[in-house]
């Protein structure tokens, strides 16, 4: 359960969590110049079906000519347990396959990309070396940095594998429908199939092939045209099998037989006649299991605001580089107001377009709240009642619609990802832990040099700073709430939050599948559903109070909470109240505020739930009553009338 992983490392200075290197997507892919080869185009095929629908629609895939290496072929033969290291092939001439006019392409991912088809599940012919495998033929699998890395992205056959081939068991029969394939992730080299076979076994000794409706004879798909644009091929007629092996035919010239694939199959009916969906991993609860474009969002929102009136609210932040709104859910039992006392927490997702589930499960954990505290759900009543929760499901609109047209296995790894500027929001927000580290080793940190609420850099303020609007509009967003708790499903803006406002958050790694298809949702539902309210109620852990002034009782803003040992303070929000997460323990805790006496005093935290109350009340200065009562004009007490003129007989 990822929500109490976080271990409230509030108890610790602010980590040194650098951003690190850039992936090997941000590097430059550009495949090298080939030369022109003569040879037929490519035959058209079918995007995938939309979310609750299949689309007739015919495309054409995009194909650049290259020089390939067409390797020939030795006759058939049937396979026996004496030869299991090579398929059954054919010695036809290769040809384009002819797909026809409507083909529905309902079937889910096998789970290649998302790791539910396991590393045993895999074969190949041959490979390069360990981390060139065929466990690594994933879609969408990265690559390490390094050349040679134990983890590299794609399968690679050996060079001198003149028949290669990358065999799938899907551990019981399932019908076959279509595959997806990519090239070789890499930053040294440049290695994809371009065309290959596809064969299908039940027991893996003998094979039968995919045939071209048109001529019977073995079809031939086209793959690739550069290492990472995933190429969907659905088959001419679906195929019930355990097995399935892709046989490439050609690569690109220079390069070797390396490939990333995902395989579409639907679940078939087993001996007791069950249905699928008998056996489909789902979720009880009744909510909408889809994707959701912008529209769909929008409208999803409306329908859960106008179901639970009372506990909800719907505002913006800000708009996205093309006028798209960034839509936040809020939901509490007094919505639209800051209740004193009350902690703020929120979910962000979205960040990057392409990464589906964070605003999906944000969408869910919307409607969830909205059903269970109509049913009187005693859990979610007290995190509604007790704690202001916002949900920002899309921080960057602009880049999901881009990655929503392609659907959830076409839009890769990076399409998608960026802002419509061009912009990775998750290395956007200034970097404020280079200033703080520096001042801490020379000894500047907290007397110089502040351990929170450090200010914005000057060059990132400028007005030619690189600065995307959804940035700005999150970053408003934050000095605008006293959010307490975060958690961002994806991105590195957790640094930023921590020491740049009094807020702690996380990042949380959701998936290996950025965009899970539809059918996946409700599992992934499940999967995060008590760890999305357990982290939630985290924000109850530690303690919390208000600060006053001793002499009117009313709250001081932006007072400052210490604790003894921690190199990391908070503030009070506008009146007074302020939270800080602890774990269970005695500390010595220290309010102070510009014109009042700091106070300090002992608070403990034990394991019962709630934040453990502990209140200051602060007296003003001499200094700052006379100077109060100046301000005013107001008669002055003997005290600092005496006061007063000692002060003026110095001068």
């Amino acid at each position: 359960m990822w929500g109490v992983l976080f271990a409230l490392a509030a108890l610790a200075p602010a980590g040194r969590l650098g951003l690190g290197a850039p992936s090997a997507s941000m590097l430059d892919l550009t495949p090298p110049t080939t030369t022109e080869a003569s040879g037929s185009t490519l035959a058209p095929a079918q995007p995938p079906s939309k979310a609750n629908g299949t689309s007739a629609q015919r495309v054409l895939v995009p194909v650049i000519k290259k020089k390939v290496i067409v390797r020939k072929r030795k006759k058939g033969i049937r396979l026996s347990p004496s030869l299991t290291t090579r398929p059954s092939v054919t010695t036809s001439r290769p040809r384009t396959l002819e797909i026809p006019k409507k083909q529905e392409s309902g079937c889910p991912p096998l789970g290649l990309e998302s790791l539910k088809v396991s590393d045993s599940q895999f074969e190949a012919s041959s490979s390069q070396s360990y981390g060139l495998g065929p466990h690594r033929g994933r879609l969408n699998i990265q690559s390490g940095l390094e050349d040679g890395d134990l983890y590299d992205g794609a399968w690679c056959a050996e060079e001198q594998d003149d028949e290669p081939w990358f065999q799938v068991d899907a551990k019981k029969p399932v019908r076959f429908s279509g595959i997806i394939t990519q090239g070789r992730n890499s930053i040294w080299r440049y290695d994809w199939v371009t065309s290959y076979k596809v064969q299908f076994s039940n027991d893996s000794w003998n094979w039968w092939g995919s045939r071209n409706l048109s001529t019977g004879m073995d079809a031939v798909f086209p793959a690739n045209s550069d290492p990472e644009t995933p190429v969907l091929n659905l088959l001419p007629e679906p195929q019930v099998a355990r097995y399935i092996r892709l046989l490439p035919q050609t690569w690109l010239q220079g390069g070797a037989s390396c490939l990333r694939a995902e395989i579409l199959a639907c679940p078939v009916l087993d001996s007791t006649g069950l249905p699928p969906e008998a056996y489909a991993p789902g979720s009880s609860d009744t909510l909408d299991f889809r994707h959701h474009n912008y529209k769909d969002m929008r409208k999803l929102m409306q329908q859960v605001n106008d179901q639970c009136p009372n506990i909800t609210r719907i505002y913006s932040i800000g708009k996205s580089y093309q006028g798209l709104k960034l839509y936040v859910m809020e939901m509490s039992d007094h919505p639209g107001e800051h209740e004193l006392g009350e902690p703020e927490v929120r979910y962000v997702a979205g960040m990057h377009g392409n990464e589906a589930l964070g605003r999906e499960l944000l969408l869910l954990l919307m409607q969830f709240l909205c059903h269970e505290y109509l049913r009187g759900n005693p859990r979610v009543t007290r995190l509604l009642t007790e704690t202001r929760i916002h949900l920002l499901p899309s921080m960057n609109p602009d880049g999901y619609e881009i990655a929503y047209r392609k659907g959830s296995e076409l839009a890769g790894w990076a399409e998608g990802r960026w802002t419509y500027q061009g912009i990775d929001l998750n290395h956007n927000f200034a970097d404020l832990n280079t200033p703080l580290w520096d001042a801490e080793d020379d000894g500047l940190v907290p007397h110089t040099v502040p351990n929170h609420h450090l200010p914005l850099p000057t060059y990132y303020t400028l007005p030619n700073a690189t600065v995307a609007p959804e940035t700005w509009a999150v970053i408003h967003w934050m000095k605008r709430i006293p959010f307490v708790l975060s958690a961002n499903l994806h991105g590195g803006m957790n640094d930023f939050s921590y020491l740049h406002t009094n807020c702690f958050e996380i990042t949380v790694e959701l998936s290996c599948d950025k965009f899970p298809h539809e059918n996946e949702l409700p599992q992934e539902w499940e999967n995060n559903k008590d760890a999305l309210l357990t982290y939630l109620e985290q924000v109850r852990m530690g303690i919390a109070g208000v600060v006053r002034d001793k002499d009117t009782e009313a709250g001081i803003a932006d007072a400052v909470i210490s604790v003894d040992g921690i190199n990391h303070d908070v503030t009070t929000a506008r009146d007074g109240d302020y939270w800080r997460l602890l774990t269970p323990g005695n500390y010595s805790v220290t309010a102070s505020a510009e014109g009042y006496h700091s106070v300090t005093r002992n608070c403990r935290v034990t394991f019962e739930e709630g934040p453990f109350p502990c209140n200051f009340l602060l007296t003003k200065t001499p200094k700052q009553r006379l100077r109060e009562l100046l301000t005013a004009k107001a008669k002055l007490p003997p005290d600092l009338r005496r006061r007063l003129e000692r002060l003026r007989g110095k001068k």
